[in-house]
């Protein structure tokens, strides 16, 4: 295989347009030739040269791809995904997968009996705070850690008219953000021994839940994650605390921003952090900044090709995505009975 990989963007919301599209599209390895939009053909401003279908059906049919990327509202990952799967595609779904560790299960074994790849967006394991954050555990600066921290916080007060906040299933914001914090957590321990959480609905004009603090409990540490929409003060980012001693860092990866603002992925100091942005160690009677490793969500989908391609291991596995919806189903349940939930 020498030739790009053609690519199908199922969906081209938001995400779609900010993120995949533009990540997709700077992959040299990658080549963006169709894209699905049911009502426009927004697609074809920035990407004048793929052809736009109005179902994944229709796509499956008419076109030739080597691989789907479906970023669709969560409730329709389970069908589309089995449905590229078994018309023989590589598939990349939006996290956290799927709605149920039952339905990701099943698209797992799908993909086994047909021999393709299927993965889940988990970009922000390339964030750089996070790269940062898995340096220094493993250079062990801090020595054993006993608590970690991670708030992923936003400030809207004002619902906006989005599918991830009306009463759907894999709505609200312990699927959206929840899922990357998750995933972050059992990249550096594992799983954990029990799980508590509350989930809360704080904005009353919203229907699905804004808020949430979750536990994930290990013999030695005890993992704080959490996520709001109300939260306008600055809180740090990550607090690491380590029998040596502590790190904190405030402030979002860099890549969202410059998203945000057009700038196109790969160029130049894309996910560069500004000194003054660095974290900071905190050891007895000493500290001082930490250099902030540099972001790169383009390694994800470098990933997936070369991982298609067969020359790399594929970095992020959908057994990993199974796993990060066992917590968020341990949550859920948690928050209902009010009481830990052993795994």
């Amino acid at each position: 295989m020498t030739q790009p990989l053609k690519t199908g963007l199922v969906g081209f919301g938001k995400v779609a347009q900010t993120m995949h599209a533009p990540l997709i599209h700077q992959e040299p390895l990658l080549d963006l030739t169709a894209v699905v939009e049911r009502h426009r053909e927004a697609s074809k401003e920035k990407y004048p040269e793929v052809t736009v279908y109005k179902s994944l059906e229709e796509l499956l049919d008419k076109a030739e791809v080597d691989l789907i990327v479906i970023c669709t509202p969560n409730e329709q990952h389970f069908p589309q995904a089995k449905m590229a799967l078994e018309a023989g595609k590589h598939v990349v779904v939006d996290k956290p997968i799927t709605v149920t560790s039952a339905e990701a299960e099943t698209l797992q074994a799908v993909a086994q009996e047909q021999g393709k790849l299927l993965s889940v967006f988990q970009n922000r394991r390339w964030d750089g705070d996070f790269m940062t954050i898995s340096k220094l555990l493993n250079e062990g600066v801090l020595g054993n850690i006993v608590h970690f921290e991670s708030h992923f916080d936003r400030f809207r007060p004002e619902p906006n008219d989005n599918w991830r906040e009306k009463d759907v299933p894999g709505s609200g914001i312990l699927y959206d953000l929840g899922a990357h914090l998750i995933d972050q957590a059992l990249l550096l321990f594992g799983k954990p021994s029990w799980v508590y959480a509350e989930i809360l609905q704080q904005r009353k004009a919203v229907a699905a839940d804004d808020f949430f603090d979750l536990t994930l409990m290990y013999p030695e540490t005890k993992v704080r994650l959490t996520a709001s929409i109300l939260m306008n003060a600055p809180l740090p980012k990550f607090l690491v605390l380590g029998d040596k001693g502590s790190f904190s860092k405030y402030g979002l990866d860099v890549q969202e921003a410059a998203f945000k603002a057009g700038v196109l992925p790969g160029s130049e100091d894309w996910g560069v952090e500004d000194a003054d942005a660095y974290g900071k160690v905190f050891l007895e009677g000493e500290s001082f900044p930490y250099p902030t490793e540099n972001g790169n969500y383009l390694a994800y989908y470098e990933n997936i090709a070369q991982a298609i391609r067969g020359v790399a291991p594929l970095k992020v596995s959908p057994r990993e995505a199974i796993e990060t919806l066992k917590i968020i189903e341990a949550a859920r349940q948690s928050h209902a009975e009010g009481k830990r939930i052993y795994l």
